[in-house]
This record gives structure tokens, sequence and C-alpha cells, in this order.
């Protein structure tokens, strides 16, 4: 069976110029030789290979620090670290099941995580958890990499997505912070001028931005992408309503070059002051402050908007960021040890720093920490920080409202919503005619690997 499966991922590989990982059989439960693993530090040798996404300075440096740290205190031990986008590291380990070539361990990203499960690809990690104290990390956040009681993944940090906003430009324009999407598209339109876009749309292919958007409206109405059966959801009137609503930010708000941007694309317009509103989280402080510092004062973030102020709240997308073991690895208590002393109060609340209010504690007791909150940004942007810790708690990752599933995985790095986008703007397709296009393609992919 995991065979066959895995010869249909090879064929929609072909297809899609990515493998989409199938259905596997679930790892046995491997708690007793584990706990034996992790007590058996003492010793440690061998040589073990990192993927992470890590791509900027100080968080790639931080990591970089900490493995040389433990080499320093583990001298028969090599941790050799290779760094890739996520959209890379998608096409790099889905491949990689193919051909052999695997990390010892890797970040990933939640939808990633069960299609890892899935193909039988990564060990459980129930005991460093325990280890570390389970009652410290959200169960929300674990449940995301938990299949019959393993637990294949252990969160490393926590964000979510909110609405980033200029108030120095809202108050030159005696505009109010947006609550809803109306207010927010006529602000956005608006503010578009003087060299500045209200709002950038971004519809890259080799980025997840246009399915993101999409979710952000659909999921403030209480809506899914996806149906309670794990079908495609793109032609419900609320999608419908989702697809134009961004397609007339796109044409009143957007620079036209949007149609092609992925996330460092959309990010940086705003790191430059050039565009009043975007979508993000709290590493948006970060790149002003790389870009721009004199616009430091003038950001901040709210909520993402809702169909109507009088609708509950919610927290719309939130990602636990999580690392993995892989199967194929042949020294698992050298990962598991790595992993654990990343945990370290110093190692982690430096890591946090690298990148602060971007990256928010997955484990209990940092946020109070006098030395984490010493931090000059995390006390600048103490209301961003309480405005993303509050929308993280509330959401999910994308797809996952309706708990972990492989399907969430593949709508976002296929990218067929951004295809859909793209056909819309760039050829003129109907918008019903596209979204049905692009439902029916998402719906043939999701059976090619059940």
């Amino acid at each position: 069976m995991l065979r066959k499966r895995l010869v249909a991922l090879l064929m929609v590989s072909i297809l899609m110029l990515t493998l989409v990982v199938g259905c596997g059989q679930k790892a046995e439960n491997q708690n007793s030789t584990q706990s034996s693993e992790l007590e058996s530090q003492e010793g440690l040798s061998g040589e073990i290979t990192f993927w992470h996404s890590f791509t900027q300075g100080p968080r790639l440096e931080v990591i970089q620090k900490a493995a040389d740290k433990f080499m320093e205190e583990n001298p028969k031990v090599k941790i050799n670290i290779e760094t890739f986008s996520w959209d890379d590291f998608y096409n790099k380990w889905t491949t990689g099941l193919a051909t052999g070539n695997l990390p010892d361990m890797s970040t990933a990203l939640p939808g990633q995580v069960v299609e890892m499960i899935d193909a039988d690809a990564l060990i459980p990690l129930n005991d460093l958890i325990k280890e570390i104290g389970e009652d410290r990390f959200s169960e929300t956040a674990l449940n995301e990499g938990t299949v019959d009681g393993n637990r294949y993944s252990i969160p490393l940090y926590t964000h979510a997505q909110v609405m980033w906003i200029r108030k120095d430009l809202l108050e030159k324009n005696n505009l109010d912070v947006p609550k809803t999407w109306d207010q927010f598209y006529k602000a956005a339109k608006a503010l578009t001028k003087d060299g500045i876009y209200g709002c950038s749309f971004p519809c890259g292919t080799n980025d997840f931005m246009a399915t993101r958007f999409l979710n952000f409206y659909v999921r403030s109405a209480g809506g899914s992408l996806l149906t309670e059966d794990l079908k495609a959801n793109l032609t419900s009137n609320l999608a419908i309503d989702g697809i134009n609503f961004w397609l007339k930010v796109y044409k009143d708000c957007s620079p036209r070059d949007s149609v092609n941007y992925d996330v460092l694309d959309q990010a940086t317009l705003y790191y430059q002051g050039k565009t009043a509103f975007d979508f993000n989280s709290g590493f948006q402080i970060s790149g002003v402050a790389q870009n721009s510092p004199d616009l430091l004062e003038y950001v901040d973030c709210y909520p993402i908007p809702k169909i109507n102020e009088s609708d509950e709240d919610r927290g719309i997308e939130t990602s636990n960021i999580p690392m993995v073991i892989w199967k194929k690895s042949k020294h698992p208590e050298i990962c598991k040890a790595f992993m654990k002393s990343l945990y370290d109060e110093d190692i982690y609340i430096e890591f946090l720093h690298a990148t602060p209010v971007g990256m928010l504690p997955a484990i209990s007791g940092i946020s109070e920490n006098e030395n984490y909150k010493s931090n000059k940004m995390i006390q600048k942007f103490k209301h961003a920080e309480e405005v993303i810790t509050h929308a993280a708690k509330l959401g999910t990752a994308i797809g996952f409202e309706h708990g972990p599933n492989f399907q969430a995985g593949i709508m976002t790095n296929q990218h067929i919503i951004e295809w859909m986008f793209q056909d819309i703007i760039t050829n003129g397709t109907d918008v019903k005619t596209a979204a049905k296009a692009a439902e029916d393609k998402l719906n043939e992919l999701f059976e090619s690997v059940q």
C-alpha cells in the first residue's frame, strides 16, 4: 500500500513540479527505546545534519552559536547546518523521500508535519517533550503533530498573523484603525497616493501568500477554505466574496508587480515605508528596524478585520513552528539532546531576542522572565506583543480549524490558489470559473494521495 501510494505521489511530483506526500503506515510507539536514548547522553558521538529555514541573519547566527556550544560540550559530535527557504525546504524533503537525501532533524511547518507523519518519515518525541515538561507547551501546538498518542513534533516558537498599520498615515488622513474589511478597503484606497500603496496583494506562485490572504477573509467570518470532510472550498459564497475583495484591493490599492510577489517581496514594501497596511507576524518589527528605523515609532499592529464589527473575535492564523527528527537518522539521541539544549533558558531567550516579538515563546515561564522582558524592542512594542499573543491563542494553522490534516499542507504548498488569482488577473478569467477550476485541481490532488 505504501509503495503504491509513493508511486502515485511521484506522478504528482512530475505533474506539479513538486512532490506531494501520501499516506503511509504510522510509526510504532517507540517511547521505551527513546527514553533510553534520551538518558544516555553521556559520551554522545556521531554526525548529524540539521535543516532549518531561519534564513535571516540573527536567527541563523544564534542557531549556529547554539550548535557550536553543543559541539564544544560534546567533542565527539558534529552538527552540519543547512538553511533553506520554506518553499525550497518543502521541495527538498519531499523529493528526499524518494532519493533518501534527508536530514537527521529539521524545522517544519505544521501542515508539512502531517504529510511527514503520513509518509512514516518521523519518530515520536514523547520522551523529549516530557523531559522538557509537557505541561509547558500549548496543547493545541502539540496536537498539530500528534497521531495515535505519539507526538512527532516539538514547537520551537509561536507567532500569529495580524494587521500592521502606519499610525502616522492614518492620523495625517484622519482615519481610524479599520475594524471591518469594508473600512480596511476604504482606508487603503484613501492612502494609495504620494508614492504609498494602501496594501499590496501578493500572488506569487513560489509562495502561499494569496492563500493566506484569502484565508484571512474567509476565516474572519467563521468560514474555511476546506469543507468539514476536507474537500477544497473555493466556490462558496464567502470564498467568492473573499476572492473579489482581494481583486478589488489589487486593482485599487496595490502595485501591479505584486501579482508575482512572495512573502519577502510583500514584507519589504512595508519595511521600506511604501505600504500603509500589511498582514504579517511580529517579524515586521525587525524588518522595519533594519530598513527604515525612522519609521519604527509609527508601526503597530491590530487584529485582522472582520466582516461586521459585531462578529466574534477569531485569531485566524497561528503558526507554531516545530522541529522534527527524521526516521532515517542514525543518531536520534544526538538530535534530541541538541533540541533539548535549545530550550535552555539563556540560549532560548537569545534565540527569541534575535527577532523580538516576531518569535513568541512556545513554552511557559519565558514571557515573564526578566531577561526576556528586558529587550528594548519587546518593551517598545508591548501593545503589538499583546495583540499577537491574543491572536495566537485563538488561531490555527491554515486549514487546521478542522484538526491536523494533510489537505491543508497540499493547499498551502501546491500554490493552486496563487495560480487561480494570476489566471484571473492576467488572463481575465471569470472569478467563478477560475475558482471552480482551482477547487477541482485541489480535490484531484487530495484524492491522488488518499
